[in-house]
C-alpha cells in the first residue's frame, strides 16, 4: 500500500481523459485544503483536443510529472470519460514502484487501477474531483477516511440477488466496461482468487450481457471468491426491449456461482460513491439481512 496521507501532504489533480476546466475544480480544491492538504493543478485542466484533456503526450507528460514528483502524495483525476487507456503505455512506473502514491478516480480510470493492481500496488476506487460538488456527505467522509488511512467498514441492506456466504480476498476490479475493454492486454488484472468489483454508466442492456459472458467464458469469473456489484447506472434498451435489467442480466449469468455475491452496493456512478481500496485485502459476509464489507 503506498502511504496515506497526512495534513500539510499534497494531491495532484489532473486529467487523464476529457477535458475540463479550472473553474469547475473549485469544489475538490476547497475540499482538500480544508483537511489540511495542499493542491498542485494538472498542466491538463483546461487544455483540450476534442473531448481530450491535451494531446495523448500531454496527458501522459502530466501524469509521468507528477508520478515521479515526490512531494505529491496522491494523484486525483479530474474526470473520466475515456482516454486513459490511450497513455498508459507511455508510463514508466519504475519510480513509482520504488515508493509508490495513491492515484485516485473510478470509472476510466480503471485502467490505471487494474494496471497499477497487477504490480502488487493499491490503488484507490473513490470519487473524481469533479463529483465533489454532487457527492452525498457520506462519500465525501469515506474518501476522506481512505486517504488518511482510518478504518472502512460498509453495512449494506440485504438484495433479493444476493448469495449468502464469507470471503476474504484481494479486492480488485471497476468499470465492467473498461475492464472488458482491457482484457487480453498487460493492463488485465489477474482475477484469480480475488474478489471482483464491477459498476457500469449509459450501456446498452445486451452490451452488459455481452461483456458479462465475455467474462464467465473467458474464465475469469471461475475462481473468483465473491462479487460486489455496485451502481449500473442509467441504462439504455433497444426499440425491442432485451427484457431484463442491467442487475437481472448479472444474476442469471454468476447465479450458477459458489460464492458470496452482493448487489447494490454505494459505489460507482452514483452520488453516494463510497471509497474502496483495491488491491487491499477485505472480507466480506453475506448473510439475509445485510452485507459487510471490511477492509483489513
Amino acid at each position: 500500500m503506498p502511504e496515506y496521507l497526512k495534513k500539510g501532504d499534497t494531491v495532484g489533480i489532473l486529467a487523464t481523459a476529457r477535458k475540463i476546466d479550472l473553474v469547475t475544480l473549485q469544489p475538490a480544491i476547497k475540499l482538500l485544503e480544508s483537511w489540511g492538504l495542499k493542491v498542485v493543478i494538472g498542466k491538463t485542466i483546461g487544455k483540450e483536443q476534442n473531448q481530450l484533456a491535451g494531446p495523448d503526450w500531454q496527458r501522459a507528460t502530466d501524469f509521468q510529472e507528477m508520478l515521479d514528483n515526490p512531494n505529491i502524495k496522491a494523484i486525483w483525476a479530474a474526470k473520466g470519460g475515456y482516454g486513459t487507456v490511450r497513455i498508459v503505455d507511455r508510463i514508466d512506473f519504475i519510480n513509482f514502484k520504488k515508493k509508490p502514491k495513491w492515484v485516485i478516480g473510478f470509472s476510466d480510470v480503471t485502467v490505471l487501477h487494474s494496471h497499477i493492481n497487477n504490480m502488487n500496488i493499491g490503488t484507490m476506487h473513490a470519487l473524481m474531483a469533479i463529483s465533489v460538488k454532487t457527492a452525498t456527505p457520506e462519500a465525501i467522509a469515506t474518501f476522506k477516511k481512505a486517504l488518511f488511512g482510518e478504518k472502512l467498514e460498509y453495512k449494506i441492506p440485504a438484495h433479493k440477488f444476493n448469495k449468502t456466504g464469507s470471503a476474504k480476498g484481494e479486492l480488485v476490479g471497476g468499470n465492467l466496461s473498461v475492464l472488458y475493454s482491457i482484457q487480453g492486454s498487460e493492463s488485465a488484472v489477474d482475477m484469480k482468487g480475488k474478489i471482483l468489483f464491477l459498476e457500469d454508466l449509459d450501456e446498452y442492456l445486451y452490451h452488459i450481457d455481452r461483456m458479462m459472458m465475455n467474462l464467465k467464458r473467458n474464465g475469469s469469473l471461475k475462481d473468483l471468491k465473491a462479487i460486489i456489484v455496485g451502481g449500473m447506472t442509467s441504462m439504455n434498451d433497444n426499440d425491442i426491449p432485451w427484457g431484463h435489467d442491467s442487475l437481472e442480466i448479472i444474476q442469471d449469468i454468476v447465479k450458477d456461482l459458489k460464492i458470496p455475491i452482493v448487489y447494490n452496493f454505494p459505489a460507482g456512478h452514483i452520488k453516494d460513491n463510497r471509497a474502496m481500496i483495491f488491491g487491499k485485502n477485505v472480507t466480506l459476509n453475506v448473510s439475509e439481512k445485510e452485507s459487510v464489507l471490511t477492509f483489513e
